[in-house]
């Protein structure tokens, strides 16, 4: 008897736990993006969600 082939489910776009959205940034936010990602080897988007994940667990509202 021949074995079955399992062929697994992928998750649907958008539930793997992250959204994707735009948005409007300034020109010179863009080049201090451009300018981390060439130094650390990491992509822009990685940038930005380690930058908001700090800023979200680092700011105080008044």
């Amino acid at each position: 008897m021949k074995e079955k082939l399992v062929i697994n489910k992928k998750p649907l776009k958008g539930e793997d736990g992250y959204k994707t959205f735009s948005i409007r940034i300034k020109d010179e936010t863009v080049a201090g993006l451009d300018r981390l990602s060439a130094e650390t080897n990491r992509s822009r988007n990685e940038l930005i969600n380690i930058l908001l994940d700090y800023a979200i667990n680092n700011c105080e509202v008044n």
